[in-house]
């Protein structure tokens, strides 16, 4: 049984892969951060969506932040000039989807 939530975030995880190696040749912390947070994404909403109750809205809360922790790499990449807006548009409108599904998941 598909999970949009888990597809979104793993599209998201998939599409970041060329901004990411992009952003290592500048700042390859921020690269980092940004692959981490996509691949925290990705692990907390797979492992919610196996969990009950609390638990379960307690990992949707951590993928829904870890959404945002990867929006706001692609800001400081775009605002340090490593990125152009151009470059995180599309990423920005997906991560934005995932945040949408897991606050509702996180908060229903």
């Amino acid at each position: 049984m598909a999970f949009d939530a888990y597809n979104c975030s793993l599209a998201l995880l998939r599409a970041l892969q060329p901004l990411v190696r992009r952003l290592a040749g500048h700042d390859p912390k921020l690269a980092d951060q940004l692959r981490r947070a996509a691949t925290s994404t990705v692990l907390n909403v797979a492992e919610a969506n196996r969990r009950v109750d609390r638990d379960r809205k307690n990992r949707f809360r951590i993928a829904l932040g870890s959404a945002a922790e990867s929006a706001a790499c692609l800001d400081v990449a775009v605002i340090l000039g490593y990125l152009v807006d151009a470059d995180v548009a599309e990423h920005l409108e997906l991560a934005d989807r995932v945040r949408a599904m897991t606050y509702k998941l996180a908060t229903k």
